[in-house]
């Protein structure tokens, strides 16, 4: 399964300020293009600071002292990569308790911003979309199991799977892995499983399967 990246969620076209940017133009620009805060570049465009909507309310209460981006920003900056999937920048995000990620390239230069509203863009994905991916990727590639074994309903992101299987061990493995599917909110287990199941090999036989499968 391929996880959406950072690099497929971020807004490639970053809008960033200097260091001597002035505390109204940067007030301007969080108005203009309704974003909540905004990167502080050096020279070689990486960022070194990030300026948001609270420290212009600081400075504007404090009236002291400078009012340039430099003397607002909150730094060192958290910044994420173009590489990491959605997961790793919504963990820093929680760590730091920030709602938005300047992306930089390997250089460290400025390439994008990931916000929160970006990543909420996985649980939007269309239904039918989760759906094809768990019967391709989840039962048929990596399960190795007929398309038809398992029926799969999908319902705002909410995964409903029944059907009958004749090892049991195969339902955990499968509710796992369609947990880890971009946009699924929930998964429900309505799998029933074959009696007598498979007198060849016994049951540790079996277990060794499906351990063999989530390795895979």
């Amino acid at each position: 399964m391929r996880h959406r990246s950072v690099a497929d969620l971020m807004t490639p076209t970053a809008v960033a300020v200097q260091p001597g940017t002035s505390f109204k133009e940067i007030a301007r620009l969080l108005d203009e293009y309704g974003i909540t805060a905004v990167p502080v570049v050096d020279e070689e465009n990486r960022p070194v600071g990030v300026v948001s909507e609270a420290d212009l309310l600081r400075r504007h209460t404090a009236k002291d002292g400078p009012s340039s981006a430099e003397a607002m920003m909150s730094s060192p900056v958290v910044t994420a990569r173009p590489s990491w999937t959605a997961v790793e920048a919504a963990r820093l995000m929680e760590r730091h308790r920030v709602k938005r990620l300047p992306v930089v390239d390997t250089d460290g230069r400025l390439i994008g911003v990931l916000s929160r509203s970006d990543l909420l863009q996985l649980f939007l994905r269309r239904d039918r979309s989760i759906q094809e991916e768990i019967r391709e990727d989840v039962v048929v590639r990596i399960l190795r199991l007929s398309p038809s074994a398992v029926h799969i309903d999908v319902d705002e992101g909410r995964v409903t799977l029944s059907g009958t299987l004749d090892r049991p061990g195969l339902g955990p493995i499968i509710v796992r892995l369609c947990e880890t599917v971009d946009g699924v909110v929930e998964v429900t287990d309505r799998l029933t499983y074959e009696e007598g199941r498979a007198e060849a090999g016994g049951e540790g036989q079996g277990e060794a399967e499906d351990e063999d499968v989530v390795r895979g």
